[in-house]
């Protein structure tokens, strides 16, 4: 009996302590992400500080060419709803009908909906025109947060989580995580070298989509966790009963 609490303390404190790490990890990229999109707000709206944006756009027009434009059209691409909303319901078919994972099905819904309704609300709440010199053909809507940083974050950041819940292979964890980090900074990429975005734009749409990713993710899995605890047993029980 002694070695059977010994060893269920043992298993309850192990939890405790993964969870006090999640929640520390999440708090950290949380608190940093606010941090950033708040400093980068106050400095563009508030002081009005927009020289550094131009700098950089002069930097990156240097870069211009016809094959790197070719080829950063393809990348932002992969930042835009034709090819997020399609790939989102692809996820949300795999882990219902071939995975059967409720919990995973109902992260990307929540991820990539909530994500869009946020960016719409900031976008509308900060109102900033978009740069006057496309190095292409002009698009509508607002800039700041930019909408493709935002979405390639909730989107590729949340493929990351994934990659992590399920990939037991270490060396194979860290290449696809470092390859999906370093194509969400090529889409935030894209949208400075089209002049499409200002520099303050992509990195507040990075910083906001952290916030939007971590947010929703732990709030998921406070709701899997409770429902594994309290309602799952009920509905069991009253399985079994019938």
């Amino acid at each position: 009996m002694n070695k059977r609490i010994q060893a269920a303390v043992k298993k309850n404190l192990a939890s405790l302590a993964l969870l006090s790490l999640e929640l520390v990890i999440v708090l950290i990229l949380f608190i940093c992400a606010l941090i950033i999109f708040t400093v980068i707000a106050y400095g563009v709206f508030k002081l009005q500080y927009q020289q550094f944006d131009f700098i950089v756009f002069d930097k990156v027009g240097r870069l211009v060419t016809p094959g790197m434009t070719g080829f950063i059209r393809v990348i932002t691409f992969f930042g835009n709803h034709m090819f997020l909303i399609p790939a989102n319901l692809a996820l949300v078919i795999y882990f219902l009908f071939i995975r059967k994972h409720r919990w995973y099905s109902i992260k990307v819904p929540v991820v990539a909906i909530g994500g869009v309704i946020l960016m719409a609300l900031l976008k509308e709440i900060f109102n900033r025109p978009r740069p006057l010199i496309p190095l292409l053909a002009p698009v509508k809507g607002l800039s700041f947060p930019s909408g493709h940083a935002m979405m390639s974050v909730s989107f590729y950041g949340l493929l990351i989580f994934l990659v992590w819940e399920n990939i037991t292979n270490r060396t194979l964890k860290w290449v696809l995580t470092i390859f999906l980090l370093l194509f969400i900074l090529l889409i935030g990429f894209s949208r400075i070298y089209l002049r499409l975005h200002y520099f303050s734009d992509v990195i507040a749409g990075f910083a906001a989509g952290v916030i939007w990713l971590t947010l929703s993710i732990w709030t998921v899995r406070r709701f899997e966790r409770f429902s594994k605890r309290k309602i799952d047993p009920i509905l069991e029980e009253g399985i079994a009963k019938a």
